[in-house]
């Protein structure tokens, strides 16, 4: 059992940095023209279906409780891919937000 948490850590992680990257899609998307909204908002659509599809698979094999806390990295994703890759500001109170729900994370996969 040990070694399938593992695996289905691994495809969380692998869900929510695909509904982060889904996110910042939808974001360039919606300030770029016309072809980029199209482009862009269909990519992030694929993006959050591919992202279900792996979510609702674990889902199906682990305790929602524990799946479920997994969430919590989409924001840390999007908020570093914010800040690296877009040039957003973030202040350090949201780094204080961002380092508590990676601790709680934490706790929640080692449980």
């Amino acid at each position: 059992m040990r070694q399938d948490k593992k695996a289905y850590a691994a495809l969380l992680l692998v869900s929510t940095l695909l509904g982060a990257a889904g996110q910042v899609l939808f974001k360039i998307g919606v300030t770029s023209d016309i072809v980029g909204l199209a482009l862009y908002v269909l990519m992030g659509i694929a993006a959050y279906l591919v992202s279900t599809v792996i979510y609702l698979y674990v889902l199906g094999r682990a305790h929602l409780s524990w799946t479920y806390g997994f969430n919590g990295l989409s924001y840390i994703f999007a908020s570093l891919i914010a800040f690296f890759f877009m040039g957003e500001a973030v202040p350090a109170l949201r780094w204080v937000g961002i380092a508590t729900i990676a601790i709680g994370t934490a706790l929640i996969g080692l449980s």
